[in-house]
């Protein structure tokens, strides 16, 4: 009577027997095979190596070298064994009872490795990104959750593969994993929004934490930058608390990002400033804007003849990149336009409204003293 310990029993003899008999038929091959084997083995240790050097602090400046270092230098022990069992069996002309074994183990080995290399790739990428957009590590505690997802996303697909390879039929594996991950995706649809905004923070640096952005109608600096939420300091002092994908779905200005700021500023004078005065004033101007560092004058120019004032349009450049510094220079072209305007003796002009009233009789009373006509001074001079 057979039992299935003594099946598999037999099973195992005749595969001994089936190896023993391959190896004395055809040793010469398998000696080259196994030769050429253990030097893919050490070229495979000497990647191993190189990625380590990679990651070594020479090339701590440049992350690429040390992205792909990291990669390299998880290349694993067993998928050197799989790579060099697959060549001396494919050229050594393995037996069928041993060459789909080793096949198995080479499929299974190499699918591995390629996510394990694919892992280390994006992580390392990510988390470059997150420590030079965040040094200050905001975003790690992303990395975590990133890292989970990740990993598990890429081992679902070497098993899917892996299956696949050895002929299995997967659409059914296929088919429950899509209807599993549409359940997540709409379970949790707004984490994972938030999510992929916080990664494309990283990725696009729409703007860094300490710079100042403006969105709607708020404005302030960026304090922190989490995996579901930034947080802004306005300037009132709030802080604003606003969900990664809320806020990159709207029209964002980072103020931080200039390195040159152009102000453009209108200058109201009085109708009485003589025409000589305003065809200097430009010049005037000039020198006092560049008497403050770096500041530099574009134009000036009379602009508009409005009701109550002659408006002068002036523009100049500050060339800073801070916000701080930038109002700092603006505050002292201020004051060197006052400075000016005091010396020169010229006057802002503001809104004004002259009144006339009439008479008793109706005629109209004028809101000076009306001149002498030309006859009666000339008569009141001849008299005298």
């Amino acid at each position: 009577m057979n039992t299935p310990q003594a099946s598999i029993l037999t099973d195992i003899t005749r595969t001994v027997d089936i190896a023993l008999a391959w190896l004395n038929s055809h040793t010469t091959q398998i000696a080259v095979s196994t030769v050429a084997g253990v030097i893919i083995v050490a070229l495979l240790y000497g990647v191993k190596l190189f990625g380590r050097y990679l990651c070594s602090a020479r090339f701590s400046s440049s992350h690429w070298p040390g992205i792909i270092g990291r990669a390299l230098k998880r290349t694993r022990l067993w998928f050197k064994i799989a790579v060099a069992a697959q060549i001396v069996a494919a050229t050594a002309h393995a037996p069928a009872e041993i060459a789909y074994p080793i096949r198995v183990f080479f499929v299974i080995a190499a699918v591995l490795q390629a996510a394990v290399w694919v892992r280390a790739l994006i992580l390392g990428l990510v988390e470059y990104r997150a420590g030079s957009t965040d040094p200050t590590g905001n975003l790690q505690s992303a990395m975590g959750l990133i890292r989970v997802l990740l990993t598990a996303g890429l081992f679902i697909l070497a098993t899917i593969l892996i299956l696949s390879n050895l002929g299995v039929d997967v659409t059914g594996l296929l088919a429950g994993l899509g209807i599993g991950g549409i359940a997540i995706g709409l379970a949790a649809q707004g984490i994972f929004s938030d999510l992929f905004a916080a990664l494309s923070v990283l990725f696009d640096k729409p703007f860094k934490k300490g710079d100042m952005v403006k969105f709607d109608t708020s404005q302030g600096t960026v304090e922190a930058i989490g995996l579901k939420s930034t947080r802004i300091r306005a300037i009132s002092g709030e802080e604003i608390v606003i969900s990664n994908a809320n806020l990159l779905n709207k029209e964002l200005r980072n103020l931080a990002v200039f390195e040159t700021r152009r102000h453009f500023q209108m200058l109201s004078l009085v109708y009485q400033t003589p025409p000589e005065v305003c065809r200097r004033l430009p010049d005037l101007l000039k020198t006092a804007v560049e008497s403050v560092d770096s500041v530099t004058f574009a134009r000036c120019a009379l602009d508009n003849f409005a009701p109550s004032s002659l408006d002068f349009q002036l523009i100049y450049e500050i060339h800073q990149a801070d916000p701080g510094e930038a109002m700092d220079r603006k505050h002292r072209v201020n004051n060197a336009i006052l400075a000016l305007f005091a010396e020169q003796g010229l006057q802002f002009a503001y809104p004004t409204q002259t009144t006339f009233t009439a008479a008793p009789d109706g005629r109209m009373v004028m809101p000076y003293a009306e001149p002498k006509p030309i006859e009666a001074a000339g008569a009141a001079k001849a008299q005298a």
